[in-house]
């Protein structure tokens, strides 16, 4: 990372020392696509010095300022507010890209996948993969009653997906935490 600085003096050198390495840290983090630039302005007013640390990261300015009587002090602060400033956002583009990335994969895997019978590849399929299975006209299941839904519920399931008897639509019975039970029709 390319420091530069402006309108300080020079610092003793364990300060000036400990400053290269808390900004060759923050390179190892900001580093990806090529050296980044890192500006440090410092102005004083009478006894208060104030520290400005400027990073360019990821299209995102990240700007640290801080002010105190020390001018090392003021300097540090300052970086530990870049610091964290490149903490959240790398971690931030890095839980966008991830999620997005891992759901477009699925689909792609799925699409691409063969249809099959279900009764004759199920148990060769990986658990991982997701699979698709197109059922056609024949092995639809017979059209059932409210009644008889709500026994089919009774072995535990959350929610059951069934053809209703007398209206022909699809109908969801959901079971809810009080025990009840909502029904939504389509």
């Amino acid at each position: 990372m390319n420091v530069s600085y402006r309108g300080i003096q020079n610092l003793p050198a364990p300060q000036q020392a400990k400053l290269d390495a808390r900004f060759a840290k923050l390179s190892k983090r900001v580093d990806g696509r090529g050296e980044k630039q890192a500006h440090v302005v410092v102005s004083a007013e009478r006894h208060l010095h104030k520290a400005e640390i400027t990073v360019r990261v990821h299209e995102h300015q990240m700007v640290g300022t801080a002010s105190d009587t020390d001018l090392f002090s003021a300097l540090a602060a300052a970086l530990t507010r870049v610091e964290k400033q490149v903490l959240h956002q790398s971690e931030k583009w890095r839980a966008t890209t991830r999620r997005s990335g891992s759901l477009k994969g699925a689909v792609a895997k799925a699409a691409a996948l063969p249809e099959k019978a279900p009764g004759k590849a199920a148990a060769k399929a990986s658990p991982s993969t997701p699979r698709v299975f197109q059922v056609s006209q024949p092995q639809r299941r017979k059209p059932i009653t409210l009644d008889e839904a709500m026994l089919r519920m009774e072995d535990g399931r959350d929610y059951l997906a069934y053809r209703d008897a007398d209206k022909e639509s699809v109908h969801v019975l959901i079971r809810r935490r009080d025990g009840h039970f909502d029904l939504i029709e389509s």
